[in-house]
């Protein structure tokens, strides 16, 4: 994913809302780690607090206070984890709610849908990830409800959980459809299996995540990316009925081993992320600003001679190159990728960096000048790349 032929750009620092690259470079950042990087490069008050943290020791090998402390914040913000155990990542996350899903109900398959990614073992592109854990998944349709009802029918009894995305991130920033969540939250409260919200990077898009801003609790949900300031976090959680299963005080208990799921050093980020730098307050200015941008992009790519249009939520967004509705991760294969592909190399030579695939997240540090650069750089490579491809297009044809 990092790789970029003819060669990957190197890079060695960052501050704010900019990377250097090895030779010299400067870019602004609107990849942001994938999500991970929310708080921008260098946060002084996550340093201050991974600083204060180190200098009482590392890996103490007991329990902490700054655990409990940033569960409390956890379970504050997304009320739906009435209990949650910490792992290194969200892949980590996305496996045990899996198989805490699968030990809760005592059925073997999941759910699970096109262009979803989960984690590195947990993937559904195209072409099929050959590397993804061994669970028995069945895929479906991104809101597609008839199919996806069609297929719960066929497979009901032996399903344990249905794992998704309130909207696609990694598959190209695909917002769901009310109606389909909605239809998977009553699909399994109807027929005994457990609902799983990855919300590893879309917690970030309402104070709440998105099943606050959708109104559906899901029965778990996982957690990663920004929510560790940076450092390597996961976590995963929910019903209280479900979780307790993990408590060590009960009759045979799940076990969750980890040597560093409880690092002082992500406890003290993630404590300093939820309570002084991506607070509730400082959650909606920034989505309010990533859909002002989105809109403006669109306007830009409305009227411009180009087969594009930009998809998304708040903060995050990524480009496609075709016109029509994005509703599924089969719709994006109508996209020109060599197109996409110029976008990504012209943005570089602009000083803007992002997603070769298109994808674009905001972080906070980012003013309305930074956002003004990418607006005045993708209108030049409209304006610019529009007569090539169009006769190009002709060619073709």
């Amino acid at each position: 994913m990092l790789f970029t032929t003819p060669f990957p750009i190197t890079l060695v620092s960052g501050r704010e809302a900019r990377v250097v690259s090895l030779d010299g470079r400067e870019y602004l950042d609107f990849l942001g780690d994938y999500t991970a990087g929310l708080s921008g490069h260098s946060n002084p008050i996550i340093a201050a607090a991974i600083s204060e943290a180190l200098g009482a020791g590392v890996a103490l090998g007991g329990h902490t206070v700054l655990e409990e402390k940033f569960a409390s914040l956890l379970s504050g913000r997304f009320p739906s984890l009435e209990r949650l155990r910490f792992t290194n990542s969200g892949t980590e996350a996305n496996l045990m709610a899996i198989s805490t899903a699968i030990a809760a109900t005592g059925r073997h398959r999941v759910l699970v849908f096109e262009g979803g990614y989960h984690g590195s073992v947990l993937s559904f592109g195209s072409p099929p990830n050959r590397i993804n854990a061994p669970f028995d998944f069945i895929e479906a349709p991104y809101n597609g409800c008839e199919r996806t009802l069609d297929l719960l029918s066929a497979h009901g009894g032996d399903i344990a959980a249905i794992l998704v995305e309130p909207m696609l991130g990694s598959g190209g920033c695909i917002p769901a459809d009310s109606a389909f969540l909605q239809l998977l939250r009553d699909w399994c409260s109807a027929n005994g299996a457990i609902l799983i919200f990855d919300e590893v990077m879309t917690s970030r898009l309402a104070p709440g995540g998105l099943q606050a801003a959708a109104g559906i609790r899901p029965d778990l949900t996982t957690l990663g990316k920004y929510l560790g300031g940076g450092l390597g976090f996961g976590a995963f959680g929910g019903r209280g009925d479900i979780m307790d299963r993990y408590d060590p005080r009960r009759a045979a208990p799940l076990a969750h081993a980890g040597t560093f799921n409880n690092n002082v050093l992500t406890m003290a980020a993630g404590i300093a992320v939820l309570s002084r730098v991506f607070t509730p307050d400082a959650v909606r200015p920034l989505n309010e600003r990533g859909e002002r941008l989105r809109t403006r992009l669109n306007a830009l790519a409305e009227e411009g001679a180009l087969p594009m249009q930009f998809t998304g939520i708040g903060s995050m967004m990524n480009v496609h190159m075709c016109a029509g509705p994005i509703m599924s991760y089969a719709d994006t294969a109508r996209g020109n990728a060599k197109l996409r592909e110029l976008l990504h190399f012209d943005l570089l030579e602009r000083g803007i960096w992002c997603a070769r695939r298109g994808m674009f997240n905001l972080s906070l540090p980012m003013n309305e000048l930074d956002l003004q650069k990418l607006i005045d750089a993708v209108g030049e490579f409209i304006a610019e790349r529009a007569a090539f491809f169009n006769e190009a297009s002709r060619s073709v044809e």
